[in-house]
């Protein structure tokens, strides 16, 4: 297979080595602001989209569950609060401005047993094979480089019989919505960036990278390609987000 050389980048094509670094800098900058951002740009329902995705990953207290592109920890600690004594749960981000974000959330809050914080590209994951009881990754599939390479890290680092759930945005699929999403991402969302987070050009950005992501159907293929079976989708408010699940098996 040859090896692409250039890629997305929201609507630019950049060299393929290059991605990273860029997403690096648009994460840094707006790492301190992000969950304020994501607030304000989802009035809040992104809290509700991601206790939907936890709900779904069916934990129980002894489970070792890797949140990947965990951020600032929101997703984490929606895992957290499900484990017992027993469980644990692996922050993992390849930003270190983002995982510190999460994990002085966590210390401010006084949560030290059973977390771990991990700085890794999800395309390379540094775990033994078959070490996870479940994988997560929300709204981080869409700004990895080769998309391929990540889940089939992430296949081969789950147990089988375990899944993987992966949170992200999605293609609109209802009429008059979709033009109505397109005018509020594009016109307001960058807007809210430059006041927020005085930061417009890393939310045009991730306005861009929303739209360049794989549709439902496209993704599902994707993730049955490296070998994920009883894959499924839900859409949630009209298909802005979906939820994907998939088993090794």
């Amino acid at each position: 297979m040859t090896e692409k050389t250039t890629t997305d980048f929201g609507f630019e094509k950049v060299a393929t080595k290059e991605k990273a670094g860029r997403v690096a800098d648009v994460f840094t900058s707006v790492a301190s602001e992000y969950d304020l951002m994501n607030d304000v740009m989802s009035f809040g329902v992104h809290r509700l989209w991601k206790r939907k995705a936890v709900h779904l990953c069916a934990i129980r207290k002894n489970f070792h569950v890797l949140d990947l592109a965990g951020g600032t920890g929101d997703i984490a600690s929606l895992i957290h609060k499900q484990l017992g004594d027993d469980g644990r749960v692996t922050l993992c981000d390849i930003n270190a401005d983002m995982l510190q974000q999460g994990r002085d959330r966590f210390i401010d809050k006084g949560v030290i047993k059973g977390i771990d914080y991990v700085q890794a590209n999800a395309e390379s994951l540094p775990f033994e094979d078959n070490s996870f009881d479940c994988i997560t990754i929300a709204f981080g599939l869409r700004n990895v480089t080769d998309k391929e390479a990540a889940l089939r890290s992430m296949y081969s680092k789950l147990k089988y019989g375990s899944q993987l759930v992966i949170l992200e945005f999605s293609k609109v699929v209802i009429p008059v919505l979709d033009k109505l999403y397109d005018e509020y991402s594009f016109k307001l969302i960058p807007q809210f960036g430059k006041v927020v987070a005085n930061d417009e050009a890393s939310y045009q950005y991730l306005v861009e990278s929303i739209r360049m992501h794989p549709d439902q159907d496209t993704l599902a293929s994707m993730m049955m390609k490296v070998g994920f079976e009883k894959i499924q989708y839900h859409n949630l408010t009209g298909g802005v987000v979906a939820i994907h699940r998939g088993y090794k098996l």
